[in-house]
């Protein structure tokens, strides 16, 4: 069956195992189903997922214009300690801001690859674990607001790694770790302002995902240089659809591309 759509980040449903769907405008693959038969792929265009338009996409699935004028693409989105909404100055657009900015957020613990620290939005919980390939989380910080989120953050990653590596993550070439006791051990530096918000009892959440067997040395699928690929689905992790021959393909990195997915 031949879809054609716009590539956005896979929607995803916290099950045993997690369950990913690819959603286009008039359709939608539910991505486990696929897995042992084979998938094309076709580059056929670029679509901005902000202003809609025909032009190559530059970072976070937006155009050139667009990542630089539109509050969808701040610096606060990507270094949350940039935030600014609660002290009422505008980045781009202060309403959208307070929005996005002015709810609870998490600091967390994750284990992919490593223990790393990272942010996100309360109402983003697990799906943010999912899209990184965790197979272990835990909170650590609610905080009212991203600004403290983000400093808390920023305090913490000077004793964890606040990145993946995704080859290290693909090849599931993982530790397992203790993240309640890294959560006490990573406590007594947490910023003054964010003391009051540590988590002290929340348990760890652990993931599963549909993965038939990992990459050996996983080689990432360039659509915009190859323009076409042919594989066998034997996985899906985080936002990377895992083939046979060791290729893989991240789909949210891909964000903006228009293509082709014969099934």
């Amino acid at each position: 069956m031949l879809y054609t759509g716009v590539l956005t980040k896979m929607q995803t449903e916290f099950l045993e195992p997690i369950q990913y769907y690819l959603v286009f405008e008039n359709d939608f693959i539910h991505i486990n189903q696929l897995l042992n038969k084979t998938i094309e792929m076709k580059l056929v265009g670029h679509q901005c997922l902000s202003c809609g338009l025909d032009r190559p996409i530059y970072r976070q699935g937006f155009c050139k214009t667009c990542f630089f004028d539109k509050p969808l693409a701040g610096d606060w989105i990507m270094r949350p300690e940039l935030s600014t909404a609660h002290l009422g100055k505008e980045d781009r657009d202060l309403e959208y801001e307070k929005k996005v900015q002015l709810q609870p957020h998490i600091v967390y613990l994750a284990n992919s690859s490593n223990v790393k620290v990272g942010v996100t939005r309360k109402t983003q919980v697990p799906t943010r674990w999912i899209d990184q390939g965790a197979h272990e989380a835990v909170e650590i910080v609610e905080a009212p607001n991203r600004y403290l989120a983000g400093i808390t953050e920023v305090a913490l990653k000077n004793y964890v790694a606040d990145k993946t590596n995704w080859r290290k993550m693909l090849k599931n070439d993982i530790d397992d770790e203790n993240l309640l006791e890294w959560r006490q051990r990573l406590k007594q530096y947490i910023p003054d302002e964010a003391k009051d918000y540590f988590i002290e009892n929340n348990p760890e959440t652990h993931l599963h995902f549909p993965v038939e067997h990992y990459p050996k040395k996983p080689t990432s699928l360039n659509l915009k240089k190859q323009l076409e690929y042919s594989g066998k689905l034997v996985g899906i992790k985080g936002q990377y659809l895992i083939f046979e021959d060791n290729t893989v393909f991240n789909v949210r990195a891909n964000e903006g591309l228009v293509v082709e997915m014969n099934v």
